[in-house]
């Protein structure tokens, strides 16, 4: 696949759009070794660690050699994320060993498979003679060399190798290579087998872990209960619970026995389970335990975890499948919440009204009869409605939001239809995301200096594009799509087109003016997907009508190209964010003369599991020494875009003594945004226009990379270094050095960045003279 370059055609093929390695997200898996002998242990370990650690699901590889099919599909229906690997076990023939004839001792070397896996950054492995009783986030958190637990008759230097915290360091040819030459040696304690060998090759260089993370059955010789602490009780000897145990162990064992459960009382107690439950362990257990029981609260708690997902039609799905009573208010404020994402409108009002019954549901459900209302253009239902959310809850912030926004008045139109073009964009209320604020102005100047309405017609993108509304863009001489990231799909979700904007494929068809498709980015997460076939073919129709598609960087490109069929491919072109080029589009630009000492820093937390995955405690210290060095060059402050933004500062305080001043962008007007970023120094922003609106009046930037975008856009200007990865295992020193390299000669890092910004004008001039000609003027 060829894509476009910065100012025209390329053949160069373009780098991989890879999600992960874009944000450098870590992977992280657990592994074990597993045979039939030993299988009914490992169903034990598997229910265990998703009991004791319900918010946790990452891939589990299973190394094997000789498990049947049915004991495969066993493990499957435990675990939702099983990679099976079977093991090269002729590899370790060469091993010298104490008995070359033991069954058992042959294959205690085949966990060392897992040191040839590539596919993760971190490993965690567990013996299958093991039972997780607590929380495993430590070792989650872990990021530097290989960890264990000294064993605990032979002191700190020997490792136990029942579990293991391997990181990419040690998944290598290298080390590999070292274990082979230390087995096929026999230079190590032959009866101690793959412990023997690591011991050997590590020489006590292992990072220490605390006992209880491999809290060994020996300690608790004499029937000794099981410390209240212990998080992996490890039952090693020869004699197993599942065989029948060892006698003066039975308190031990019975810990052990509280997980060897049927399915069914398996997903009931996983249900049951406190704390946050993991979206892929609930569907995986919660969707068997509500065909069988037909219970409506795990069925409210499986939709609601499909609509986390964004698996709308799934949510409707399983709530249809049970009998909801009238009074059961909370699982019909989720299903009508499923079904109006679904765009089933008036079956989602009816679960809606029933669920303003319960006072603990009523405002949330009124707030989403607001909503409703307000997408169908009916103010004053939606007035009605979120009153009534405020009425029962004054705190209520849903319900005065959609108050705000049906009390509104819409500015009076002053143009002509004939002279306008019509605009779909999602026009941000007061105080939301100011990046999104300032988008559709931004829009809007790029195709000339007044953006008011005697040009324009907005229609919001959020709001149903009905036959009305169809007749009103009809009589424009055009229709702009954008900017912003409107291919996502859980911002305001509906079943018409899957993605931001509300339209009906039947509709679309209907548009019978020009259609541009204006900078526009395709915005999922990592880990996050667009499921259903719905938005595939609203993008395709959407495609085969524009006159004019740019997609505002290249990752987009290429995330669309692949969707829709080869025909359309050279339709899709590059139109960087307008944002990136205000001082190409002001009237009369003027850069600051004088800037103000300061650095601004910008945290995003929408979706922060997707965003920081087990590394958010991480991230903070690393921040806060951040903070601390940055503080030497400059004055640091948080620009918060939304009102979330401001955790960072609070947590920072909270968590490490740190105080920031903060500025609420998110209350500024336009004018006051580019102000403010064209005075400072420096940006350190993660998101994409705390990044994209520094960097176009001039001011130099620094990515906080959590989302695939911000590493697109770096890449569209040829300045992948202006960015650090959230997950960086350096990313305090790095973000100091990067900075302090930036702000060493500000006047050439300015002149970098204006160059980079005069390319992104180029393809802009190119496609405004294209644009001229498709929709006039």
């Amino acid at each position: 696949m060829t894509t476009t370059s910065l100012t025209g055609t390329s053949a160069v093929k373009a780098p991989s759009t890879d999600a992960a390695a874009l944000t450098g997200k870590r992977r992280i898996a657990f592994a074990s070794f597993v045979d039939e002998n030993y299988l009914p242990g490992f169903l034990v370990l598997l229910r265990s660690l998703a009991l004791s650690n319900p918010s946790v699901c990452e891939d589990f590889v299973v190394l094997y050699d000789d498990l049947k099919p049915g004991s495969i599909a066993q493990i499957r229906a435990l675990h939702p994320r099983i990679v099976m690997r079977r093991v090269d076990a002729d590899h370790y023939d060469s091993y010298q060993k104490g008995d070359q004839d033991n069954y058992l001792v042959r294959k205690a070397y085949f966990i060392l498979d897992v040191f040839k896996i590539r596919e993760y950054d971190t490993i965690i492995t567990l013996d299958t003679d093991m039972v997780v009783l607590s929380s495993l986030s430590e070792l989650l958190e872990l990021r530097e060399g290989l960890a264990a637990v000294p064993q605990f008759f032979y002191g700190q230097h020997k490792l136990n190798s029942g579990l293991l915290v391997i990181q990419k360091e040690y998944l290598s040819d290298e080390f590999c290579a070292r274990l082979d030459r230390c087995g096929r040696s026999g230079d190590y304690e032959l009866d101690k087998h793959d412990q023997g060998i690591l011991n050997s090759v590590l020489n006590g260089d292992f990072v220490r872990l605390d006992p209880r993370y491999n809290f060994v059955k020996r300690r608790l010789s004499g029937d000794l209960p099981v410390p209240e602490d212990t998080a992996i009780l490890h039952f090693t000897g020869r004699h197993k619970p599942w065989q029948g145990g060892e006698a003066g162990y039975s308190q031990a064992e019975e810990r052990w026995r509280e997980f060897e459960l049927s399915d069914p009382e398996f997903h009931a107690a996983y249900m049951e389970s406190s704390g946050g439950l993991h979206h892929d362990l609930l569907v995986h257990y919660g969707t068997p335990h509500v065909a069988r029981t037909g219970n409506v609260e795990v069925a409210r708690k499986l939709a609601a975890a499909h609509i986390g997902n964004g698996d709308y039609q799934d949510a409707v799905d399983v709530l249809s499948s049970v009998h909801i009573p009238l009074d059961e208010a909370w699982p019909h404020e989720v299903f009508g919440h499923a079904l109006m994402s679904v765009s089933r409108y008036e079956e989602a009002k009816a679960q809606l009204l029933l669920a303003t019954a319960a006072p603990n549901r009523a405002a949330t459900a009124y707030a989403r009869l607001a909503q409703m209302a307000w997408v169908h253009g009916n103010n004053a239902e939606a007035l009605t409605h979120a009153t009534a959310g405020i009425a029962v809850d004054p705190t209520h912030r849903s319900s005065r939001l959609w108050a705000q926004r049906a009390a509104s008045v819409p500015a009076q139109e002053q143009g002509a239809p004939e002279d306008q073009l019509a605009h779909v964009a999602f026009y941000m209320d007061r105080q939301g995301n100011a990046g999104d604020k300032l988008l559709p102005e931004s829009v809007r100047s790029a195709f000339g200096p007044d953006t008011t309405s005697r040009r324009w017609h907005s229609v919001h993108a959020h709001r149903l594009f009905d036959k009305a509304a169809l007749e009103r863009v009809n009589r424009r001489r055009g229709l702009v799509i954008g900017g912003g990231g409107l291919f996502i799909p859980d911002t305001m979700p509906n079943g018409n087109s899957a993605w931001q904007w509300n339209v009906p494929d039947e509709l679309m068809a209907g548009i019978d003016v020009p259609i541009a498709v204006f900078a526009v980015g395709f915005n999922a997460f990592d880990g996050q997907s667009y499921r259903a076939n719905r938005f595939g073919e609203s993008l395709r129709l959407l495609v085969e009508k524009s006159s004019f598609f740019g997609l505002r960087n290249h990752g987009s490109i290429e995330k669309v190209r692949a969707m829709v069929p080869a025909h359309l491919h050279d339709k899709i072109r590059f139109q960087p964010c307008p944002t990136t080029v205000t001082r190409q589009l002001v009237p009369g630009w003027q850069d600051p003369a004088k800037r103000d000492d300061t650095i601004l820093i910008n945290a995003a937390y929408d979706r922060a599991g997707l965003r920081f995955g087990h590394d958010y405690a991480y991230f903070l210290a690393q921040m806060a020494q951040a903070v601390r060095d940055l503080g030497e060059l400059a004055e640091v402050q948080c620009v918060a875009h939304s009102l979330d933004d401001e955790k960072i500062v609070f947590d920072l305080r909270r968590e490490h003594g740190i105080s920031m001043p903060v500025i609420p962008m998110y209350d500024f007007e336009n004018k006051e945004i580019l102000d403010l970023y064209a005075r400072t120094k420096l940006v350190i922003g993660m998101r994409g226009h705390a990044g994209m609106i520094p960097f176009g009046v001039g001011t130099p930037i620094i990515s906080l990379i959590s989302h695939p975008k911000m590493a697109y856009f770096l890449r569209d200007i040829e300045r992948p270094e202006w960015g650090v990865s959230v997950h960086d295992r350096h990313l305090a020193a790095r973000l100091v050095e990067c900075s302090k390299d930036l702000l060493a000669d500000h006047n050439k890092t300015v002149a970098d960045v204006h160059g980079r910004q005069q390319e992104l004008w180029k393809a802009t001039e190119a496609n405004a003279a294209d644009l001229r000609v498709i929709l006039g003027g």
